[in-house]
């Protein structure tokens, strides 16, 4: 979640406060037979992770899940916001079976704000593209020692994004990113032949335009088999009201075309007080047990007790 200027009304905690209101995150687990169906599991309590679970820092909210499997352990990293320095942090957390988490410890911060820490592998090495907008770059980190010790490898793209997404399809890797984050509505879409570089826009992109319903990345790219799924923010009538499904029908270096999916949303706000006014990231994984898991977050609105 981007960490805004306080004039502007965004998601930072500061300026996400309306009518008395400040809007908190957790995160969750979902379980599911596809990545485009996943509802709580009925065997755990969510949220998962909360504020209270965050040790080391003093935390006002988590949220931006995403996970990896490494070795007998699932990996999660997330957005610890410093209540008192206003800025994201990652943090860490591990588990054995994807449900009961323990938390470890913040695994990155810098003097700007860090949030969505998008982790994958790639050729047996860890990476991480977390937002990084305040920096002006999209910035790749190298795991120099997993999963606790990162170090800033590479500056990717100039300029102010939000929710970068990077995946690997066809011999190619490609990311999507929100180039207006404080509006929420633009998506742009980059590619490369080597994860460091150099990058390129798509000749098709931006790829949305004008639309807050459809163009902010909302977690993991999914690589299913023959097809892609992009998950997207639904910020009307206001930022990360739900999650939208597409399908990326066609995609290669000079054209791009997607459908929604015929059940989006795929994350609807839930009955349950930890995410009753809006869920707004999700990473999916095919899980062991043959069904898919995911980390998820959703979000309540609390009175102030102060200002």
């Amino acid at each position: 979640m981007t960490k805004a200027p306080t004039s502007q009304a965004h998601l930072s905690e500061d300026a996400n406060v309306l009518n008395g209101l400040r809007q908190s995150w957790s995160i969750g687990i979902y379980v599911g037979e596809s990545p485009l169906n996943l509802n709580p599991a009925g065997w755990i309590v969510n949220p998962v992770l909360t504020r209270s679970d965050v040790s080391d820092i003093p935390a006002s909210f988590v949220a931006d899940p995403f996970m990896i499997r490494a070795g007998d352990l699932w990996h999660m990293f997330f957005e610890a916001k410093h209540a008192v320095a206003r800025k994201g942090e990652i943090g860490l957390a591990l588990s054995r079976n994807g449900f009961d988490w323990q938390y470890q410890q913040i695994v990155l911060a810098e003097p700007f704000h860090l949030s969505y820490p998008y982790v994958f592998e790639c050729d047996g090495e860890y990476y991480m593209v977390p937002e990084t907008l305040q920096a002006k770059h999209i910035r790749l980190y190298k795991a120099s020692s997993f999963p606790y010790h990162w170090t800033h490898l590479a500056d990717l793209i100039p300029g102010e994004f939000a929710d970068s997404s990077i995946f690997y399809f066809a011999g190619t890797w490609w990311m999507f990113a929100c180039s207006r984050p404080f509006q929420h509505d633009v998506l742009r879409l980059f590619c490369a032949t080597r994860l460091t570089g150099p990058w390129r826009e798509h000749p098709r992109s931006p790829i949305v335009d004008g639309d807050p319903r459809t163009a902010r990345p909302a977690g993991r790219v999914i690589v299913w088999g023959d097809s892609l799924i992009r998950y997207a923010q639904d910020c009307y009538p206001q930022y990360g009201s739900r999650v939208r499904g597409f399908e990326v029908l066609e995609l290669t270096p000079t054209s791009y075309h997607e459908r929604e999916c015929d059940n989006s949303p795929i994350l609807s706000p839930g009955e349950s007080n930890w995410n009753r006014d809006g869920m707004h990231h999700i990473d999916a994984h095919f899980n062991s047990d043959g069904k898919w898991i995911a980390c998820v977050d959703g979000s309540f609105r609390a009175a102030l007790l102060s200002r």
